[in-house]
């Protein structure tokens, strides 16, 4: 059997098991073709007419795939975030952050950025990612899980990042005294209750920890709004995501002048996060460290 055919064999498998996408891939064949080619050694660009050598052991953890629902990346220990490979399990969520994307771009290294602070980093791969896009940049990967931060070591260790990536534990900015930094990345818990009730089986292979953000999801992002001017330089920039709650951001923080470069994130410089006395002290009220934090 060519690794093309194996390819296709467990594509028509999952698409017939009809499974939820989303952690890496969005369809059947890209999750096919990565489950049979990274768990086979190869590279993407390998010839799909060669041999599928060991296409029973594919075929097992294409089997667990659908039985058990685990996304690929915890069955082959491994994701891909702008083009930079990271070892994942299910200590940490599946990288897919759409700042990745952003970090290549001119919107966010145009500035100078000598210090940058990865908040809820998990797997560190915006820490890493940042550190690639800054050479000259110091790097603080802060999460409040020891588990998370484990695996966050030893990506920065097979990246060989230890002397500019420095993961901590922290919860949020609990532990960082008065650090400030140019560049706040954060792309933090902030599925809501109701969401996370209905989340697809393969997200709940996840840490809960990494997901949930309060009743309507925005319970660390409101922390982050609020206490991130005090840890920015005078014109550090934040750059936060929320998903899918665009919409309640700018609602519930009308006074604060935000940007969005992508639907799911949103940037803000120090002065911008400095709402009127009665929004600020109306968003520390409602800020109060939720039970659901990452």
């Amino acid at each position: 059997m060519t690794l093309g055919e194996l390819i296709e064999r467990i594509t028509r498998r999952f698409t017939a098991a009809a499974l939820f996408y989303g952690q890496g891939t969005d369809n059947a064949r890209d999750e096919a073709a990565w489950l049979v080619l990274r768990g086979l050694g190869l590279p993407f660009d390998a010839d799909l007419g060669g041999n599928a050598k060991d296409a029973e052991r594919i075929e097992r953890l294409a089997e667990r795939r659908i039985g058990e629902r685990i996304p690929v990346a915890y069955l082959l220990k491994e994701a891909w975030l702008a083009g930079q490979s990271f070892y994942v399990d299910e200590r940490v969520i599946v990288p897919r952050s759409h700042i990745a994307e952003l970090l290549q771009e001119k919107l966010l290294r145009r500035r100078p950025v000598r210090r940058v602070l990865d908040l809820c980093t998990g797997s560190g791969c915006l820490a890493i990612l940042a550190a690639r896009a800054f050479p000259g940049a110091k790097v603080d990967a802060v999460d409040v899980s020891p588990a998370a931060l484990a695996v966050a070591r030893k990506n920065v260790a097979r990246h060989r990042l230890g002397r500019r990536v420095r993961p901590q534990r922290s919860d949020l900015f609990d532990g960082l005294g008065a650090a400030r930094y140019d560049l706040i990345l954060s792309n933090p818990p902030y599925v809501g209750a109701r969401a996370m009730a209905a989340l697809p089986a393969e997200l709940r292979h996840e840490p809960r920890l990494a997901l949930a953000g309060g009743g309507d999801g925005l319970a660390l992002v409101a922390r982050i709004l609020t206490l991130a001017p005090a840890h920015l330089e005078p014109e550090g920039l934040l750059v936060c995501e929320v998903g899918d709650a665009r919409a309640a951001v700018q609602r519930r923080f009308r006074a604060l002048k935000l940007a969005w470069p992508r639907p799911e994130v949103l940037i803000a410089v120090r002065d911008a996060l400095a709402a009127p006395a009665s929004e600020g002290a109306g968003a520390r009220a409602r800020s109060n460290p939720s039970p659901a934090r990452r």
